[in-house]
């Protein structure tokens, strides 16, 4: 054991040298995060940890609402409040960069925008009267559970930039596309191959692969598709949703619930109803734009479960616009599918027992 005076000697030293004989310990991590106003919730998204929960009280939020922070797999990050806690972005403003991105003295108009923050719990609140409503760039591993989503002026949810392996569940979006009604998606998977410039893998397709959503209800007055699955996405499901068509603007060729161009896709249990106003071709349909090979778009994907009534307007339940496109991957629907009130029938193709 060294004598007392030379551990006096050694502590003293440390002291000449600049160092704390003492130990440093880093200030704990502040679990639960109060918000109440706009000022302090946009502090709390722009100091985020992993295993944070940031947590709205009742009223209105405006203003510009961006996360970039990452939570982990372990430990996400939860943004969370009641319905009557409300985002509103009154934006856009400033001029916008070439590519959406974060930048100084641009509102993007988003309600709430996720950007390069994977692994984050969105549950509860509402986001309303904005441009778009929920926005996820680069953020995958994304679970949106309970959130009302209502009156955007375009798309209500998009998983974009390859936000991959994302839910949408228990959720209602409704009233989108309230300025331009072609592009007024419900929910918005990927990005189409004219924007993979911007939003794809340098380059390459967006792949916003394998968000499952589920449980939601989708309309009315959704002015495009319900659900619109976009070309180099893969391996999603959508299951157990309820699609009211009413107020479909057909603009943009909206026309369907869910348009399909994807591949590899399920999509069951789903309910649909089409009723006047709107315009309404078919319930579901497959299209098959032309990209890379590596990518055989709306191709191999499957109905089964679903319940459509078309409303004495549209043509087919399911139609799947190109045979011969998925030769070497069909698409498949299933005996189990029902259709009422439809001007053709279920489906335009052989139907698997």
């Amino acid at each position: 054991m060294r004598p007392r005076s030379a551990l006096l000697a050694a502590a003293s030293a440390a002291l000449l040298l600049g160092f704390s004989a003492a130990p440093a310990f880093a200030a704990p991590v502040v679990q639960v995060v109060d918000v109440a106003t706009a000022v302090q919730l946009r502090a709390a998204l722009a100091a985020a940890v992993p295993g944070q929960t940031i947590r709205l009280a009742p009223g209105e939020y405006h203003g510009a609402f961006v996360a970039q922070r990452a939570g982990t797999a372990a430990q996400p990050v939860t943004l969370t409040g009641p319905a009557t806690a409300v985002l509103v972005n009154d934006g856009p403003s400033g001029s916008a960069p070439s590519c959406p991105a974060p930048a100084s003295g641009w509102d993007s108009g988003y309600g709430l925008w996720l950007y390069g923050a994977p692994y984050w719990n969105l549950t509860g609140f509402t986001v309303k009267d904005s441009k778009k409503g929920v926005v996820l760039d680069s953020s995958p591993h994304v679970v949106i559970d309970g959130l009302y989503v209502h009156h955007v002026e375009d798309e209500g949810v998009h998983f974009r930039r390859s936000s991959a392996d994302g839910v949408l569940r228990n959720s209602v979006v409704e009233y989108t596309g309230r300025a331009q009604p072609g592009y007024g998606e419900g929910v918005y998977l990927g990005s189409a191959n004219s924007n993979w410039g911007c939003h794809g893998n340098t380059g390459g397709a967006d792949r916003s692969d394998r968000v499952l959503v589920e449980g939601n209800r989708i309309g009315p007055y959704v002015t495009a598709e319900g659900i619109d699955v976009k070309e180099g996405t893969s391996g999603g499901t959508i299951r157990g949703n309820t699609f009211d068509g009413r107020g479909i603007s057909g603009e943009n060729s909206a026309d369907s619930w869910v348009d399909v161009k994807g591949s590899g896709y399920l999509i069951e249990d789903n309910r649909g109803t089409f009723a006047a106003p709107g315009t309404f071709a078919n319930g579901y349909e497959t299209h098959n734009p032309a990209t890379a090979p590596s990518f055989p778009n709306g191709c191999g994907n499957t109905w089964r479960g679903n319940t459509s009534d078309l409303g004495g307007v549209g043509a087919y339940a399911i139609r799947i616009t190109s045979v011969s496109a998925c030769a070497g991957r069909p698409n498949v629907v299933y005996a189990s599918n029902t259709v009422t009130r439809a001007t053709a029938g279920l489906t335009n193709i052989p139907v698997t027992p």
